[in-house]
């Protein structure tokens, strides 16, 4: 492929390409890098399509791709939430005297949690539960996001949903467990 063609690419898609993967790993420094060994391999791999949809589709898959195996490779980093990537509540209800604190104490717990399980998720599971909670996406929208179908989308969501609530039944009760032991 010559050199202006390349340049053409990398400048069409580059938003497309910068957006998806700085959302899945909210660091510009590490987005940088995989757009750099994303546009390597789409340069390197570019199938012969003619649509632009398809080439589109194919782009997303591959940066999809590019991040969950940087994810995997780098675990540590899945351990790290944003400050707004988890919210449990929009209000709080405010009790009187030593039950406030007592609810305010659980609700931190059960916030904190809560994005224990979701740093223990699988990168893909957490990209989907945070598109449909944090994102408010709807099923079409993830689909679309993700170039895919919707019954996919709900059936992952389902397996996302299900991962999350194991974790947190298994982590909240063990908790539970030891505030009635204590």
């Amino acid at each position: 492929m010559n050199p202006s063609t390349q340049k053409e690419i990398f400048k069409e898609y580059y938003e497309l390409v910068y957006g998806l993967i700085f959302y899945l790993v909210k660091d510009h420094a590490t987005t940088e890098d995989l757009i750099q060994e994303t546009f390597l391999h789409i340069l390197r791999k570019m199938p012969d399509i003619d649509s632009e949809g398809k080439l589109k589709g194919w782009i997303r898959t591959v940066v999809k791709n590019r991040v969950y195996t940087y994810l995997r490779r780098n675990k540590k980093l899945r351990n790290e939430i944003a400050d707004d990537s988890v919210s449990i509540m929009d209000e709080l209800v405010f009790v009187s005297g030593a039950e406030s604190i007592e609810a305010e104490v659980e609700t931190k717990m059960m916030s904190e949690a809560i994005g224990r399980c979701l740093q223990d998720l699988k990168p893909e599971y957490r990209a989907l539960i945070e598109l449909r909670w944090k994102q408010e996406l709807s099923y079409k929208e993830m689909a679309d996001v993700l170039d895919t179908s919707e019954q996919t989308i709900k059936h992952k969501l389902h397996r996302a949903r299900e991962a999350m609530k194991k974790r947190f039944v298994k982590l909240w009760g063990e908790q539970a467990d030891a505030r009635r032991i204590r």
